[in-house]
């Protein structure tokens, strides 16, 4: 059976140029799927709340939500690392309050790890989580969770302010104890000089070439759903929305017009029990 990376065994991929595949799931087939395929690790991320729910957004997703899916993914992909959002305010809101929320996705959902999305100012809390035994990979860039506060989703690190913030902020989650970095819609070259700069792996999406690894959206690149967007930072591999959609179309019209089911998908009663049933039903004993 497959073993779940370790976290040493992660932050050597950097070292040893192994790209690192990370991909989101949700629930059981999408992890055991993932598996197979052979992800080095699967995030259970609070985007569930757009793609699964049908959110607007992230900041709906509930802890709650987040344990049940992590369950799921645990369930399907045994043998592959686990990371997990910790969802909209439910860190940022003093230490105990933290390490109770991430213990919870740890202990009740099963995750390996959790992701926070931000920079320095959460250093305490990941030195916190790190030091209660809770790995944690910092999440900068651009911030979904923060979306309304920094004007829609647009990239980060275009201006020399910008970049250097970014580049403290990820040299301060390092310190601080986080395993790794995922980079959001960050320009390549700043995603490139980050990734330079810190000891710790970089996860990119929509962050160029110049990082230890890539993440992207289990329902992007397969464009399993309805309406699903072309991004810029995206590459589709399927389109799986269209064969699901024209599937489920054909069954409508094949039960609306009676073509399903037929004889060969019934199951018809021995000879003697049809005899029987048929009599009384037509007549005969027990009319």
């Amino acid at each position: 059976m497959k073993q779940a990376l370790t976290l040493p065994r992660f932050k050597a991929m950097k070292s040893q140029n192994k790209p690192i595949v990370m991909l989101t799931a949700y629930d059981y087939p999408s992890a055991m799927l993932s598996e197979e395929a052979g992800v080095d690790v699967i995030l259970v991320g609070d985007s569930l709340g757009n793609v699964v729910l049908g959110y607007d957004t992230t900041v709906p997703v509930t802890l709650e939500d987040m344990i049940y899916h992590t369950r799921a993914v645990v369930r399907g992909a045994p043998g592959t690392m686990i990371v997990t959002d910790m969802p909209f305010a439910t860190y940022r809101l003093g230490p105990e309050a933290t390490l109770r929320n991430a213990a919870r996705i740890m202990q009740e959902g099963g995750a390996h790890a959790v992701k926070l999305e931000g920079g320095a100012e959460l250093a305490d809390e990941i030195r916190l989580l790190t030091s209660a035994g809770i790995p944690v990979i910092g999440h900068i860039g651009l911030t979904p969770q923060s979306v309304h506060q920094i004007g829609g989703y647009r990239v980060q690190g275009k201006t020399s302010s910008e970049a250097e913030k970014l580049l403290s902020d990820a040299k301060a989650l390092e310190q601080a104890g986080a395993f790794g970095v995922v980079l959001e819609l960050v320009t390549e070259e700043l995603a490139a000089a980050v990734t330079h700069s810190i000891s710790i792996p970089t996860i990119g999406i929509g962050a160029g070439r110049g990082c230890d690894g890539q993440v992207l959206v289990y329902h992007d690149i397969l464009r399993y759903g309805s309406g699903i967007r072309d991004k810029k930072m995206v590459k589709s591999y399927a389109n799986i929305g269209d064969t699901i959609r024209s599937a489920i179309t054909e069954y409508v019209d094949e039960v609306r017009t009676k073509a399903f089911p037929e004889e060969k998908h019934s199951f018809p009663l021995e000879q003697s029990s049809n005899q029987s049933i048929s009599s009384k039903l037509y007549g005969g004993e027990g009319k």
